[in-house]
């Protein structure tokens, strides 16, 4: 394509957004108070009020002591004892896989390497009652809800460590007419002697013996969010004489159990906080059930929990020490034991505490299995670049994975392989403009494919809040091939928001894999700069309520051009851009709206390129479309509407089109296809 002329990189406009809740973080900060004093009575009404849901950022409050702090509801690091001594990662850093069978998933579990290991669906183990063995550096987690381990247990074997477990379901192990599970050992989870382990937002209901069972001087360990329900024995720890264990137990719900709610055998710390204990199973037993027990020499604090149809809500052994603040008691019977010192856990970590009267609402909902609970790879925390997180994704991806970069300037190529749709990059900063995908190959060194800093083959792709560029200095080295692509896609159904496309010539491209093969793309809320053919390609690309910056290269005749498309002459919609402004620094009239784009002189490659309802600058000329590599323009596909600005003056080769034209060329019609795609139609 045409040879640069020296050409001059604009600093990035403020046109990033921060995305605030600020409702949801005053929700927050209103349940941010601690509970202190003894345990209040609710009246016999106790009515509690719903509560509005806290996002996973809001739910947090900055630490002031510089020790670890849970990161919300579904915040994707663990929290209270689980955090220290070097934290628990599970399988971050190793290969994500998803499973659907016992066969892969006890083989993963088991591997000597990390995985993140997904469940999707039922899996029912055989023979029944079965132990699924969980080996060290490990992330067993469900896809959204539906993740489940049925007849089956997930054993931990001593010397296990940095395990997570969340967002499954473990279900019916029971054995009809053994309510004590005296004949069987069928636990949920049964771990002996283990370290860093985190086990958080599960359901555990209708086992044969424990439903958590946490052994013989385990460490770090915290449980949250989980659900324990129709059971006899819940959740027991200890069976040793050592006093090692350190545990949090927090926000748990306890619903239909009789016993070990937790029991707690010689722990060293046992810190419970916000958990819900309700309707107790009833069969008259005036000893064995329960709700929370501190045995032998454990230190227990119990803070802000709501207990309700609960007998002996909390109890101690003579030797044991529990302190309890906060707590409400509503339609109990029974012990209430309190006595020592126990310990402070703000020496250990810091937490949040919610009000116990909101605790009912609180675990209610966001306890159990969630939806919005999936895997996020953390870029750099758990993987050291973008590419190596889009490596780490299963092949054949049915679930969006998230790969979320932190604040930072990433000077590498990223490819997303057509093999691994199902892909959200998102940068995690305040503004697009903090997180960078940056590299500087120009087409010379590769071809115009191999410039692309990013390139993205899958379907089903998405990018937000982040900037990519290519930062290859065209003023400062003569090449014949100086294009340089911030970013290529052949995918389908890729969708951009909050972005930006930094570049010259060629910035971006969106094609397809071939000529006649239509994939679509969606751009909106972005920025994209440059000056010769920046907005480029055969596939059917939508802008919307974006900025577009042509470059000025310094000429008082010819800048460039921010277009030139190869649409297929099958397909009636190539490129539109929408509800847009166009911005530059070029002299007047001295810019192209663009020119015809046929590849390799191919006839059947017809641009098509609609401009609507957009603001152009006066660097646009009077006659914007221009021919290209001996095609007419006017043979092309080229049209405005309703455009306004200094710019959009119509003329004779200026063709617009009609208002009943119009209707049919909307954002929607564009981006239908044959599956009915519409990413617009959720703002």
């Amino acid at each position: 394509m045409t040879q640069h002329l020296d050409s001059k990189r604009l600093p990035r406009p403020g046109y990033g957004r921060v995305v605030a809740a600020v409702l949801g973080l005053v929700a927050a900060l209103g349940l941010g108070a601690a509970g202190e004093g003894r345990a209040s009575v609710a009246p016999a009404s106790g009515a509690v009020a719903a509560m509005a849901p806290v996002s996973g950022a809001a739910a947090a409050v900055a630490p002031t002591s510089g020790k670890p702090v849970p990161a919300g509801r579904f915040g994707d690091k663990p929290h209270g004892f689980a955090s220290l001594a070097g934290g628990t990662t599970g399988g971050a850093g190793g290969k994500v896989v998803t499973v659907t069978d016992q066969a892969a998933l006890a083989e993963y579990a088991s591997a000597e390497e990390p995985y993140v290991i997904r469940v999707s669906g039922a899996i029912a183990v055989e023979p029944f009652g079965s132990d699924i063995v969980v080996g060290s550096d490990k992330t067993i987690i469900g896809v959204g809800d539906t993740g489940e381990i049925v007849h089956g247990e997930l054993h931990l074997n001593p010397g296990t460590h940095n395990v997570i477990i969340r967002n499954l379901t473990i279900r019916d192990s029971y054995v009809e007419g053994d309510w004590d599970g005296k004949t069987t050992d069928f636990d949920a989870i049964q771990m002996d002697t283990v370290d860093h382990v985190w086990i958080d937002h599960n359901r555990f209901t209708h086992m044969g013996d424990g439903l958590l069972d946490i052994r013989k001087d385990s460490r770090y360990i915290t449980v949250s969010y989980n659900q324990f329900t129709n059971h006899n024995k819940a959740f027991g720890i200890g069976w040793t004489t050592n006093v090692l264990t350190e545990m949090t137990i927090d926000h748990n719900w306890f619903h239909g159990t009789k016993q070990r709610n937790p029991s707690a055998d010689n722990l060293a710390y046992a810190h419970l906080y916000n958990n819900y204990l309700s309707s107790q199973v009833a069969d008259g037993d005036p000893v064995w059930t329960y709700g929370n027990w501190a045995r032998g020499k454990t230190k227990m604090v119990i803070e802000n929990s709501y207990y309700d149809g609960v007998q002996h809500p909390y109890q101690a052994d003579a030797a044991a020490e529990l302190v309890q603040r906060g707590s409400i008691l509503r339609n109990t019977t029974g012990r209430t034991d309190a006595w020592g010192t126990a310990f402070d856990p703000h020496e250990f970590y810091d937490y949040r505490l919610d009000p116990a009267a909101a605790v009912p609402a609180l675990v209610s909902r966001f306890s159990g299995p969630q939806k919005r609970i999936g895997v996020t790879l953390h870029v750099p925390g758990d993987y050291p670049t973008v590419q190596s997180a889009v490596d780490a994704v299963p092949d054949g991806n049915a679930v969006p994975l998230t790969i979320a970069i932190a604040p930072g300037t990433y000077r590498a190529k990223v490819l997303i392989p057509a093999s691994k749709p199902n892909i959200v990059l998102q940068g995690t900063g305040h503004d697009r403009s903090d997180t960078v995908i940056v590299f500087d190959t120009p087409a010379a060194y590769g071809g115009s494919t191999g410039s692309a800093t990013v390139r993205i083959a899958a379907n089903d792709v998405s990018a937000r809040h982040l900037t990519f560029s290519n930062d290859f200095d065209e003023a400062a080295v003569e090449l014949n091939g100086e294009q340089a692509l911030a970013m290529k896609t052949t995918g389908d159904r890729i969708v951009f928001e909050d972005t930006a496309f930094l570049g010259n010539q060629d910035t971006l491209m969106t094609d397809s894999p071939k000529l006649d093969v239509i994939s679509r793309v969606y751009i909106r809320d972005s920025y994209i700069e440059g000056d010769v053919d920046f907005i480029y390609g055969r596939a059917t690309t939508v802008i919307e309520r974006s900025v577009i910056r042509a470059l000025s290269r310094g000429s008082d005749s010819n800048n460039g051009y921010i277009t030139a498309a190869s649409t297929w002459t099958g397909n009636p919609y190539g490129f539109l851009i929408t509800r847009s402004k166009v911005v530059s620094d070029a002299p007047a009239g001295t810019f192209h709206l663009g020119r015809p784009w046929h590849p390799g002189g191919e006839p059947d490659a017809v641009a098509q390129v609609l401009i609507r309802d957009t603001e152009l600058p006066a660097a646009v000329k009077s006659s914007p479309w221009t021919d290209m590599s001996g095609f007419s323009w006017r043979d092309a596909r080229f049209a405005e509407y309703r455009n306004v600005g200094p710019g959009a003056t119509p003329s004779a080769d200026r063709p617009q089109l009609s208002s009943e034209d119009a209707r049919a060329y909307t954002v929607a019609n564009y981006l239908k296809g044959t599956d009915g795609w519409a990413p617009s139609a959720r703002h």
